[in-house]
């Protein structure tokens, strides 16, 4: 029996309707904001993740999968949706059309990473990148819609951690003085810390392995470094979150996990005793150069991005599913082979009419198809028979209130929706 890929998972027809009540939610809030999809592929040429030799970042450099195709081109699994959604961007010349372009993008990503709770190897992103302003404005408004979001998937105790990393002034002085810190030190840190004191010394403060070291702790601090339109920036990002009611905290160690970052970045955790310091559901930051360096204009942008198998995993840890509605309108259930082949016909004028209905394939015992109406929660159940099929009626039982009448099927539909419509008004 072959079984699936280590590192993915089977979403069944039970956790479904779960996934896509959260996916409509996340649709209902970017409309909202004013956000609008966008689709890419699922592949891209490695060029667009592997953009610099020089890049530290372990999703580039470890996790990335990356294949020939039959053309002898270098292909790779998008391992995040940023990169992907610029491409298009820049590509499909969407900056002519826009002055601020909100685009957000739903699916798959991959990663070859050590599978772990909540981690996988293919698993499920939702991102929004706003391009086209350095404002201030757009950092908080991009913060806004995950914030909007959480709330009305129902959870609570939601905090920002959130630094600046400075422009590329305030990067290039800060970088300068953790090069001469962390020099005479190196060798004491792991061997990543060692590639990134070259590459992107940043980079080291967020070093899993080292986290808690002395010398970590101890390292020069990106708010020495910021010259004055950096400080600005991030004041100004503050106090409107301030003025939003949006809890934060100013982490100064965040750096995040990639390298195009500049100005804002963040996280957003969740307060939970079960998830410990496993608290971050999402994360982002603003990027000044990525639009530029795949090729396009000058462009100021900022975006976040969360799993979904994460959130999943949050929501239900909380007791906190979302209401699911799995019924069935009408479950048919028929005496004999006429009013089989009959029911076939009357299943199809309700789903025509938008009514939900199914029927039973196997010939099943009166008392097997009404187990089967009950599996799927159905709100009526048709019953017809001999006796119903020569009076050209069928007897419709009403799961909700357990009454039950003879109905001309000429009338079927008005009467199941006039019934429908009733009860949703009492």
């Amino acid at each position: 029996m072959e079984t699936k890929p280590k590192g993915t998972y089977d979403v069944l027809p039970n956790e479904v309707l779960l996934w896509q009540n959260i996916e409509s939610k996340i649709r209902e809030v970017c409309k909202l904001c004013n956000y609008e999809e966008i689709r890419t592929p699922i592949f891209e040429n490695a060029k667009v993740f592997h953009r610099d030799e020089k890049d530290s970042s372990d999703m580039v450099n470890k996790e990335t999968y990356d294949f020939l195709d039959r053309g002898q081109r270098l292909m790779t699994l998008r391992p995040e949706g940023t990169a992907g959604v610029v491409r298009a961007y820049i590509e499909n010349k969407l900056y002519v059309t826009n002055d601020v372009c909100k685009l957000y993008y739903l699916g798959p990503m991959f990663r070859y990473e050590r599978p772990q709770k909540g981690r996988y190897r293919q698993f499920s992103q939702f991102g929004i990148e706003a391009i086209g302003s350095d404002s201030y404005m757009l950092d908080v408004d991009v913060i806004n819609v995950a914030i909007l979001l959480f709330k009305k998937l129902g959870l609570k105790g939601l905090r920002v951690r959130i630094n600046t990393l400075g422009d590329k002034e305030s990067r290039l002085n800060y970088r300068e003085a953790l090069v001469n810190y962390f020099s005479d030190k190196i060798d004491n840190l792991c061997s990543d810390c060692k590639n990134r004191l070259e590459n992107n010394p940043l980079r080291i403060l967020d070093c899993k392995v080292d986290k808690d070291n002395p010398i970590l702790l101890n390292a020069p601090k990106i708010k020495d470094y910021l010259n004055e339109v950096s400080v600005k920036h991030f004041q100004n990002v503050l106090a409107l979150l301030k003025e939003l009611n949006i809890d934060y905290i100013v982490d100064e160690r965040l750096v995040r996990g990639l390298d195009y970052y500049s100005h804002t970045v963040f996280e957003i955790e969740y307060n939970s005793s079960e998830m410990g310091n496993q608290n971050i559901i999402c994360g982002g930051g603003r990027y000044s150069d990525l639009v530029s360096d795949l090729g396009g204009p000058v462009k100021p942008a900022c975006g976040l991005a969360f799993g979904l198998d994460r959130l999943i995993q949050v929501l239900k840890m909380e007791n906190n599913n979302l209401e699911v509605n799995n019924s069935l309108d009408c479950f048919v259930i028929t005496l004999g082979e006429k009013a089989s082949f009959k029911a076939q016909k009357i299943i199809n004028n309700l789903r025509l009419a938008g009514i939900s209905c199914d029927g039973d394939f196997n010939n099943k015992s009166l008392k097997a198809q009404f187990k089967i109406a009950d599996s799927y929660n159905s709100h009526f159940t048709l019953i017809l028979g001999e006796d119903e099929l020569e009076k050209g009626v069928i007897r419709v039982k009403n799961n909700v209130n357990d009454s039950q009448e003879e109905v001309n099927l000429v009338n079927l539909v008005n009467y199941l929706k006039e019934e429908s419509n009733e009860e949703s008004t009492n």
